[in-house]
């Protein structure tokens, strides 16, 4: 028999209108949503399949407080109600891109519209303002179709944008290490650098593409340019959740170039707004289980998002040994994660991403090294951060988590949190 584990509020997959929902509990500690709109029916969704223990994962969790959040999402704009501070502030730069990806929660490529860059440069301005000089992530589409890119990594860091990240699919990175060399000096900190796979084959279905070894030359590339490089999988059932063991063994061996990786399990928005018929939703419970079983991790050293819902997502730090095995760091940063605030959680996720040894010599034992200085260094220079965000979609969004998200979505003067403001209804 179901049992309610707690009310919430989500919307209507087709109309987003908000409604009531409810999490129940299923079968093998599985947990699901389930929600019914007076005009376009019940709808029901996997949010847990039982691989890993709920209600430790989610311990602290606030519910909803009855009455609360009915203006949302459709009302969003930091309202109020919002519990979390902007930690990361995505600004789309373009919506041109060289690929048409199968999934794209931005619809790149789909327009040739972009800003310019006096508008592009007033909402860097508002934005460093408004938030405090967070995290700023340039998108797009894809953002280094724009040739003045540089400038505006320059001038972001100028506004009092602290760290400035860039999302991109790399193939000009790979192409023009000029223009990289051009990013780098203007104060670019961090790539966010999609990478799917180790075979060209998911390259193809999911990019229309082999893309490998131009994904591959553009982390060379970075690398030599001491840009820190977190490699960012779709992760979609029967494409390549089945590399992904290979997927972290191959980031362990390209450290500290790459500083880690940022699984996205496939959420149904954008360019590919519905599940496919049959298809199986892959919860962060099935993730967290396949990288421990293919990659040989603990699961327990799997930890739940800083500031944001722990349903969200989780961020985990590990050693990397002679042998190429992860050793969790749990026990050091532990402690870190209790719920904090969002500027907090800017800078502790920042100094991971980022490229902040101090080249070549550092990295390099001494005899007069003590072991904890030792420890230190292989901290600095050795450390793999494996980290996940699961982004909801109309089917599954829960309000209770987008009240406390921290990653924000510039949007025509308005800030939004991300997985409102790229929500797409599925058809009747």
């Amino acid at each position: 028999m179901e049992k309610i584990l707690r009310a919430t509020r989500s919307v209507c997959p087709v109309c987003l209108k908000n409604i009531p929902a409810v999490l129940v509990s299923g079968s093998g500690g599985s947990v699901i949503m389930e929600k019914s709109c007076p005009e376009h029916g019940s709808f029901s969704a996997a949010v847990w399949q039982g691989l890993m223990d709920f209600d430790r994962w989610t311990q602290g969790s606030e519910a909803l407080p009855d009455g609360g959040a009915l203006g949302c999402p459709q009302g969003c704009g930091l309202c109020g109600e919002h519990e979390t501070e902007t930690c990361c502030a995505l600004l789309e730069v373009t919506s041109r891109c060289d690929l048409h990806c199968r999934f794209c929660f931005a619809r790149g490529g789909e327009s040739s519209a972009q800003p310019s860059e006096d508008e592009l440069k007033a909402a860097i301005r508002d934005i460093s303002e408004r938030c405090g000089g967070p995290l700023l992530q340039l998108s797009g589409g894809e953002p280094t179709m724009r040739d003045d890119l540089p400038g505006l990594v320059r001038y972001a860091k100028e506004a009092g944008c602290r760290y400035v990240q860039l999302n991109t699919n790399g193939l000009r990175l790979a192409k023009d290490p000029d223009y990289a060399a051009r990013l780098a000096e203007a104060g670019l900190d961090i790539v966010f650098l999609q990478f799917d796979g180790t075979d060209n084959s998911i390259y193809e279905y999911l990019r229309g593409a082999p893309l490998l070894e131009t994904k591959l030359e553009a982390i060379r590339v970075c690398g030599g340019l001491r840009i820190g490089v977190t490699l960012v999988p779709t992760v979609v059932p029967g494409v390549n959740d089945g590399d992904l063991g290979r997927l972290v063994s191959l980031a362990a061996s390209l450290s500290p170039a790459v500083r880690g990786v940022h699984f996205q399990p496939v959420s149904y928005f954008g360019r590919y707004p519905e599940m496919p018929d049959g298809g199986e939703r892959y919860t962060l419970d099935r993730l967290m289980r396949d990288i421990s079983d293919q990659a040989g991790i603990d699961p327990d050293s799997f930890m739940p998002s800083r500031c944001d819902h722990p349903l969200c997502g989780f961020h985990s730090d590990y050693l990397i040994e002679p042998t190429g095995e992860l050793s969790p760091l749990s026990s050091i940063t532990r402690a870190l994660f209790g719920r904090s605030r969002a500027k907090e959680n800017r800078e502790y996720v920042a100094k991971h991403w980022r490229r902040a040894d101090g080249g070549a010599e550092s990295e390099k034992s001494s005899s007069s090294e003590t072991d904890f200085d030792v420890f230190l260094r292989r901290i600095k220079t050795e450390r793999l951060t494996l980290s996940a965000m699961a982004f909801q979609d109309a089917m599954n969004l829960n309000i209770e988590r987008l009240r406390r998200c921290s990653m924000h979505v510039y949007d025509g003067g308005r800030i939004k949190p991300f997985c409102s403001r790229y929500l797409s209804p599925v058809a009747p």
